[in-house]
């Protein structure tokens, strides 16, 4: 299996649920509060980790309890983090409302703004070609876009998730062997409101393969020679969408790791963030590769 390389953010999750979003000067009672690791890149880590993949990570959290919390959770599954610093700001924070089981984010970044080009190159100094690399936005954009292109250089299929959404990004689709944007990160990318066109768009920007994440109507597989509609797992009531994107990179990677094309990748990965959305939480939430298997076998499922 080739080496998954990850740089990306670690933030401490804080979620509450609510029956609405509040209006200005309102407040709401809310309940099922959960403080879980989380972070665009260590869901990422975790879920790749946790399904099977060889896994090294890069970023920063904070000398404080989230931090503890963070590096242990991606300890528990396995994942190198011999490139995560810990350093004297506070470890980055999110701060979720769900509501009827749809997620609203609030990010303060802490560490994950120190992140540089030194952690790049730390990461990748013994990455080989063949090797993959994942990335997304909850770091300094300028070293996104650096690592990509140092990435790219060294020979590693680039994997790059725009999350969350930012038009200023557009120049990193070059340096993307796959892209991965749900709909409206997708259309701020592109400019366009049509999938497809928008699709098409990231193609003429220079990415290799566009790989559109549609929630319930599943995901779109489009390329410069082929279309396809990869259809969204049904594993059971969804009741939180918190690190489904992120299940859906990781699963991806693990399978594009172990030799397998990029279809046969997306249906693992549709796999997988169906199961998260069954349950509460970040990385809590992400199935190991015994369930996904299972959850295959009884759906009657190739991955």
């Amino acid at each position: 299996m080739r080496t998954i390389y990850l740089l990306g953010s670690l933030n401490c999750d804080l979620t509450i649920r609510a029956p609405y979003l509040p209006e200005a000067g309102e407040t709401l009672k809310g309940g099922d509060f959960l403080m879980t690791p989380g972070g665009k890149g260590a869901n990422q880590a975790y879920a790749a980790a946790n399904l099977g993949g060889h896994v090294k990570m890069a970023g920063a959290v904070g000398k404080d309890a989230f931090g503890d919390l963070l590096l242990e959770s991606l300890s528990s599954v396995g994942a190198d983090l011999c490139c995560v610093r810990r350093i004297l700001r506070n470890t980055g924070v999110a701060m979720i409302t769900v509501i009827d089981g749809d997620n609203r984010i609030i990010l303060d970044e802490g560490a994950n703004a120190e992140v540089g080009r030194a952690d790049v190159d730390a990461l990748l100094g013994e990455a080989q070609a063949g090797d993959l690399f994942v990335v997304q936005l909850e770091n300094p954009l300028p070293v996104v876009l650096y690592a990509l292109e140092s990435a790219r250089a060294r020979g590693l299929t680039t994997i790059f998730n725009p999350a969350p959404a930012t038009a200023e990004a557009a120049p990193a689709v070059a340096f993307s062997d796959i892209i991965t944007p749900n709909r409206k990160e997708l259309k701020l990318l592109s400019g366009e409101e049509d999938v497809e066109a928008g699709c098409r768009r990231l193609l003429q920007m220079g990415a290799g393969n566009v790989l559109v994440t549609l929630g319930k109507r599943g995901s779109l597989l489009y390329t410069s020679h082929e279309r396809q509609e990869i259809a969204c797992v049904d594993v059971g009531e969804a009741v939180d969408t918190t690190a489904a994107g992120d299940t859906y990179c990781g699963a991806l990677a693990v399978r594009l790791a172990e030799g397998a094309d990029l279809m046969r990748a997306a249906r693992f990965a549709s796999l997988a963030s169906g199961i998260t959305v069954t349950r509460r939480g970040a990385q809590i939430s992400i199935p190991d590769r015994k369930e996904a298997e299972d959850a295959a076998r009884r759906l009657h499922l190739t991955i």
